[in-house]
């Protein structure tokens, strides 16, 4: 397509940034660990998998293609750990169905879900899962990220089909907004939201 429209190259080069692995086990567009890294408080939602900085090595491995990608994702967790700067605060919204969806093995999940159980005590740490059962499903739209920064500024990345989106639109903000709302009527609290973790472990995967 690219001679046919003449664009000189521009359309290979996107081809190749959106498969590229890019530096550091990233695809070259991922800009998300810049922000992620500088974040003081991290909001996330996931309705199909367990967010990025609360997995496992084997979690991460079931679905990540190469070593050089999973290192990169482990990586990033130092930052719920580090000493300077402090830690950033991580509070993760889980759709119930994460903790069911089978990744990898029975095994994997059960070692996945016990991780998640000890990061949830972490003081910076808050794991909730939000439940549907009203029968109307919340947070449709996709997983997300929302970053309030040091400046208290804040920076969103949506997750697509395709690629990741990071933006700071204020129209997108209001959205994702609204949406936390939402899902926090149908959130759980921490501790009972352990419960239901230590629950699905000893009923389904252990």
């Amino acid at each position: 397509m690219d001679p046919e429209f003449r664009a000189g190259g521009v359309l290979l080069n996107l081809y190749d940034d959106l498969n590229d692995d890019g530096q550091m086990g990233f695809p070259s567009w991922f800009d998300w660990p810049e922000v992620e890294s500088q974040a003081d408080v991290l909001v996330w939602w996931e309705h199909t998998v367990i967010p990025g900085l609360l997995q496992t090595e084997s979690y991460a491995s079931a679905f990540l293609g190469t070593a050089e990608a999973i290192a990169a994702r482990l990586a990033r967790q130092i930052i719920l750990t580090r000493d300077s700067p402090p830690p950033a605060t991580l509070v993760a919204l889980l759709s119930e169905s994460v903790l069911t969806h089978l990744v990898g093995s029975r095994e994997i999940m059960r070692e996945q879900l016990e991780h998640l159980g000890v990061m949830s005590e972490l003081p910076n740490v808050t794991v909730q899962v939000v439940g549907n059962d009203d029968g109307v499903p919340a947070g449709t739209g996709g997983a997300f990220i929302l970053a309030t920064m040091r400046d208290r500024s804040e920076v969103a990345y949506l997750e697509t089909t395709v690629r990741g989106i990071t933006t700071d639109d204020e129209n997108d903000l209001a959205g994702l907004a609204r949406t936390l709302r939402t899902l926090g009527s149908k959130t759980l609290p921490a501790n009972m939201s352990r419960e239901v973790i230590r629950k699905v472990i000893e009923s389904k995967w252990t």
